[in-house]
């Protein structure tokens, strides 16, 4: 299982990005998918989740400006990330709770991206 993250970049304070996180390999069921950010020198915190029954979870600092959610379809997640702060820079990281078969469960993590707001 592999989970791939896209969409980081440069952004002035008050702009947008979209992150992607496409999961591919041997899925019998994703139970949640969620985005993390660190930056050096702080633990890694979480920004988001969206679990199989459709509920969402977000930190405190990112609701009302980011949105998470899914295509099933295609075993992919977003990120929209509205009114970007310069404290919103960071790594972001993608994270899956999933079953590779119907007893066998774990954790996978994509590699990070890099998303700096800055003008």
């Amino acid at each position: 299982v592999q989970l791939q993250a896209s969409g980081g970049g440069l952004v002035q304070p008050g702009g947008s990005l979209r992150l992607s996180c496409a999961v591919s390999g041997s899925i019998f069921w994703i139970n949640a998918m969620g985005w993390y950010r660190q930056v050096p020198g702080k633990q890694r915190e979480l920004v988001a989740v969206s679990t199989v029954a459709g509920s969402t979870n977000y930190a405190d600092s990112v609701k009302g400006r980011f949105t998470i959610s899914r295509d099933n379809a295609k075993n992919t997640m977003y990120l929209q990330m509205n009114s970007l702060k310069p404290e919103d820079t960071a790594v972001y990281y993608c994270n899956a709770d999933l079953n590779e078969t119907w007893n066998r469960r774990r954790e996978y993590w994509g590699r990070g991206t890099l998303v700096t707001v800055s003008s």
